[in-house]
Order: structure tokens, then C-alpha cells, then sequence
């Protein structure tokens, strides 16, 4: 369930926002940028890493539930 999660929030990142909301997301501009080309270049890098953390910090709660500790 967790894999299948962040997987789907990449995806939406990655692809939906940086690809298919490319166009309705351009009419939002931060910092000079359009929101578009700032998923496409450097939120999805940015979330990617979030979901990083998220699944160590996912997995290692997992572990000690489960008696599995290093």
C-alpha cells in the first residue's frame, strides 16, 4: 500500500503535473517562473526526494513494528 502511494504521488508530479497540467499550470507563476515549467524542471526533483525520506522513514517504522531493528 505505501509503494503504491508514493508511486502514485510521483506520478502525479512527474508526469501529470510536468506533462499533461503543463498548459493550465503555466498561468500560475512563482518567482518569475511559470508553474509548469517549475514542476517540469524542479518540483518533481524536489518531491522525488521528499518521497525519499518518506519511504526510509515508512520502512524503518515497518522494521520496528515488526521486530525486524538494526
Amino acid at each position: 500500500m505505501y509503494l503504491s502511494l508514493l508511486l502514485g504521488i510521483w506520478f502525479l508530479v512527474s508526469f501529470g503535473f510536468g506533462i499533461l497540467l503543463k498548459d493550465q499550470l503555466d498561468k500560475i507563476s512563482i518567482g518569475g517562473f511559470k508553474l509548469g515549467f517549475w514542476f517540469a524542471q524542479q518540483g518533481s526533483i524536489y518531491v522525488f526526494v521528499i518521497l525519499i525520506f518518506v519511504y526510509v522513514w515508512l520502512m524503518n517504522r515497518l522494521d520496528k513494528k515488526y521486530g525486524f531493528e538494526e
